[in-house]
Formats: structure tokens, C-alpha cells, sequence
């Protein structure tokens, strides 16, 4: 469903991406790991054509997205939906009108559709009720539980997670976890998640990779990455302050 093909990216004169390879499959959730600044959302920005490579491809569902105009690759990005790190919901807007918004900017839709399709989103969610709130109202949880239902509005069949867990506390960050596992049981969609929490990754994800100065340095399973004996990995997933990943 996406490749990268030896992609490569300079930001101010630093390679954020050198040369970064990665396949992932239709139907699973795979998440890169790494520190911060390795370009992880990068790495998303490019999947999702916001950003372009200066060499190689990226090809989502057999398409180079180099080769679209940018009409073509707007109406492309409909395949996307994406969970923002800070959610990204306007506060001056209800649940309700900011889930509806993309329908209401990009679909040509009565209103009693867009209002029985926000409910069947929220929903999915566990939220249904919550419309007529503001996100002031709203704890992390909740937040991260909207902005899903908006970024699954418009049945997107790829799904981009930047962060998905950071500043949620322990027992909100797992009910975050379980609710994108859940998402992907329910919708079979493919997921991306990019993140630094590794409890996360082994909960959400089919397969996780480790990114690193703009590589993927290795990629398995949850099982797989816990039992790696790569010491860049076990730095990595132990959180030892020295070692081949900070030399």
C-alpha cells in the first residue's frame, strides 16, 4: 500500500531523510519509532504529499505521487486521513462542526447526511453525544477520540497517527492504544503511527521499524523488536542514555 524508495530529504542544510527504504503492507498498522528530530513526521509529511522528496519515490497504492498534478494529488490525499499530534480541533467550533468540516469543504452533502454521518463516526468513537460540545470541555482523551472520528470522516483508507500518545497520561495514553487497534479492527484500514512511546508502538502496531538519521535501521514485529539484540534497538526501546544512538 506505501513505499518508500530510497528517499532523501534536506531541511536547512541538514539530511532529515538519507536515503530511507520502507514497504507497508494493505491492511496493517506499522509504526516508526525514534527520537525526536529523526524525522519521523517527515517521514509522514512525505507519505501524505504534503512534502516531495529531492531524490527518490514514494508510492501510494501503486501510484508515484511525484507524477500528480496538484489537483490530482489533492483529490489523492481523500485516501488520507490524519490524527494531528494536537489534534488540531478548533476551539471556536463544536464536535459537531469540526468533524462535519471536511464534509461540508470537500463533499456535496444535505445536511441530515453530514449529521447522520458525524454520528455514525463518533460513534465508532464512543462519542456520540458529545456534538453539540466544545473542545474547551473536552479532557486529552476525548480530544484524541474527536479528532479520530474527523480524520476517519470521509472513510479514508490510509491513516496517519503523528504522536498519537504525547502529554496523555499513562491510563489515557492506553485508552488511546486500544481505541487505534480498535480502529483498525473494525475498518481494516492501513495505519502509520510515528512515535517515541515505545509501549505504544508495541500495542498498536503489526510491525514497528526504528528510524534514525534518515534511515529505517531495523524493522519486525513487537516480539521481534523486543528481542532484538541490534544494541541500536535496546538503547532505543530500554532508554539508556549512551550508546550507539547518541555517539
Amino acid at each position: 500500500m506505501i513505499e518508500l524508495v530510497n528517499v532523501h530529504k534536506t531541511l536547512g542544510g541538514k539530511n532529515v531523510l538519507d536515503g530511507i527504504t520502507l514497504t507497508i503492507e494493505r491492511g496493517e498498522t506499522f509504526a516508526i519509532i525514534g527520537r525526536s528530530g529523526t524525522g519521523k513526521s517527515v517521514t509522514l509529511k512525505h507519505i501524505v504529499g504534503i512534502m516531495m522528496p529531492d531524490s527518490g519515490k514514494v508510492i501510494i497504492d501503486g501510484v508515484d505521487l511525484s507524477r500528480l498534478s496538484r489537483s490530482e494529488l489533492l483529490a489523492f490525499r481523500k485516501k488520507f486521513g490524519y490524527l494531528f499530534q494536537s489534534n488540531a480541533l478548533l476551539n471556536s467550533m463544536t464536535v459537531f462542526e469540526n468533524i462535519a468540516l471536511p464534509l461540508r469543504e470537500h463533499e456535496k452533502m444535505t445536511d441530515s447526511e453530514i449529521e447522520a454521518l458525524v454520528r455514525e463516526k463518533l460513534a465508532l468513537v464512543e462519542m456520540d453525544g458529545t456534538q453539540p460540545l466544545y473542545p474547551e470541555s473536552l479532557s486529552g482523551g476525548m480530544k484524541k477520540r474527536v479528532a479520530l472520528a474527523r480524520a476517519i470522516v470521509r472513510d479514508p483508507e490510509i491513516i496517519l497517527y503523528d504522536e498519537p500518545t504525547t502529554g496523555l497520561d499513562p491510563i489515557t495514553a492506553a485508552s488511546v492504544n486500544n481505541m487505534i487497534r480498535d480502529m483498525q479492527d473494525k475498518l481494516n484500514i492501513t495505519s502509520v503511527a510515528v512515535t517515541h512511546d515505545i509501549n505504544s508502538a508495541y500495542t498498536i502496531a503489526d510491525r514497528i521499524g526504528l528510524l534514525h538519521t534518515g534511515k529505517i535501521l531495523q524493522v519486525g514485529t513487537p516480539e521481534q523488536i523486543k528481542n532484538s539484540q541490534d544494541l541500536r534497538v535496546k538503547q532505543f526501546i530500554q532508554g539508556i542514555a549512551l550508546g550507539p544512538l547518541t555517539a
